[in-house]
């Protein structure tokens, strides 16, 4: 008996210019265009295997070994249906391949990294959700026509349906059919742009991201500054800068938008707090060494971004790494060793080396150990990738493997 089964992985996608605010909550239309650098996912990913089976009674999924429900007209059953959807087509158009498309599918999803605290793992997953259940049907769609469904599912999931540096156009019609995830530049173009994830908390936010960003489209006068003075610009700008692979550039706007982003949450009624004071630390500590570099060299070498969540991400060339984790590492203690996959402290400690000269030590206090709990040094990656066989999540059964 033939199984009808697809395994993908994709990855996890930091904005540069934030996402905030729909202004269709159900296609979730954005009131902004965003834009994203997708991260390696050989570091951070989420795998999702998609089966199809005439014995299975109805639609299951099943993410990080706990079964979810798949509610109706909730945002999993929307991207299964449109899917299946796409499949009737194909049947449609195709009448000698097999009619899978009426088959109830298992779902098994897995993150490598915690979810819900910050790191975009409803992004990664949902786009690892439309690959592999793309992969099922095989569909003929495009990653941009994919992007529409994956949108309906998680709205920054439209844009790790591609790698390398990614804008979400917001689209004007109301339909959503131009709300879609297109590619600025591939991985290959910057491949020089690596990333430090500095996990400040790995718990669930206390205000999600839906019920957030609700509540400032209702309340705030500086979000509607933001969509139709700010943003528009922003995006010309940065894709600009990606282009021309100018860093300094590219920093000063990445920076630029989180702080604004974080002010949008203040200007919220009641206001929202995604960032906590080790999160203000690391700010100080990369304001201060694009200090020093600005003065010694007149170009910045670090910059910070945070989405709806206290965990920083720093974008910087490969070169500046050391000195960043080494600056991080230093005043907020580990208490796990840094997983080092580029191996750049071989014979070195992380936080034990040398300073930039002129670096101000007393920018900030030295922490407890443990109030980072954790550093994560990936770079720009790829798309979604469709796996083999043997990294199937689920059993011969049908079910996880994982609850075997």
């Amino acid at each position: 008996m033939l199984i009808y089964q697809a395994t993908a992985s994709a990855p996890v996608n930091i904005a540069c210019i934030k996402y905030w605010g729909k202004r269709d909550t159900k296609l979730i239309l954005p009131t902004n265009s965003s834009l994203s650098v997708t991260l390696d996912q050989d570091h951070l990913r989420s795998t999702t295997t998609s089966r199809a089976d005439p014995t299975f009674k109805k639609d299951r999924l099943w993410l990080n070994g706990t079964e979810e429900e798949i509610k109706a007209g909730g945002r999993l059953a929307t991207c299964i249906a449109e899917l299946k959807k796409q499949r009737r087509q194909v049947e449609e158009n195709h009448p000698n391949i097999p009619i899978i498309s009426n088959y109830a599918v298992h779902i098994c999803s897995h993150n490598n990294f915690p979810t819900a605290a910050g790191l975009a793992s409803s992004a990664s997953g949902f786009a690892a959700l439309v690959a592999s259940l793309a992969a099922l049907y095989k569909l003929p769609a495009t990653p941009s026509e994919l992007s529409l469904i994956a949108r309906q599912g998680s709205g920054s999931a439209c844009r790790s349906l591609m790698g390398g540096f990614v804008a979400w156009e917001k689209g004007v019609r109301e339909d959503g059919s131009d709300s879609l995830a297109i590619q600025i530049a591939p991985r290959e173009h910057w491949p020089d742009l690596h990333a430090v994830i500095v996990v400040v908390s790995d718990h669930k936010k206390g205000t999600s991201s839906t019920a957030g960003m609700q509540q400032t489209v209702e309340t705030s006068a500086l979000l509607q500054h933001r969509i139709n003075h700010v943003v528009p610009a922003r995006m010309t700008a940065i894709s600009e800068a990606i282009k021309a692979k100018d860093f300094d550039k590219f920093a000063k706007i990445t920076m630029q938008d989180s702080n604004q982003f974080h002010a949008v949450c203040l200007d919220t009624e009641p206001p929202i707090f995604y960032m906590n004071d080790v999160s203000r630390a690391i700010i100080a500590l990369i304001v201060e060494y694009n200090r020093v570099s600005v003065a010694a060299t007149g170009h910045l070498k670090a910059a910070y971004t945070y989405d709806a969540g206290p965990n920083a991400v720093i974008y910087a060339p490969a070169a500046n790494i050391p000195e960043i984790i080494n600056l991080i590492a230093h005043y907020f203690p580990q208490n796990q060793t840094f997983s080092d996959p580029f191996k750049l402290f071989t014979n070195q400690v992380p936080g034990k080396l040398p300073f930039p000269e002129g670096f101000n030590t007393q920018v900030v206090k030295k922490a407890e150990e443990g109030a980072v709990k954790g550093l994560i040094h990936t770079r720009v990656g790829d798309g979604p990738r469709v796996l083999s066989d043997s990294e199937s999540l689920l059993g011969t059964n049908g079910l996880p493997i994982s609850l075997a």
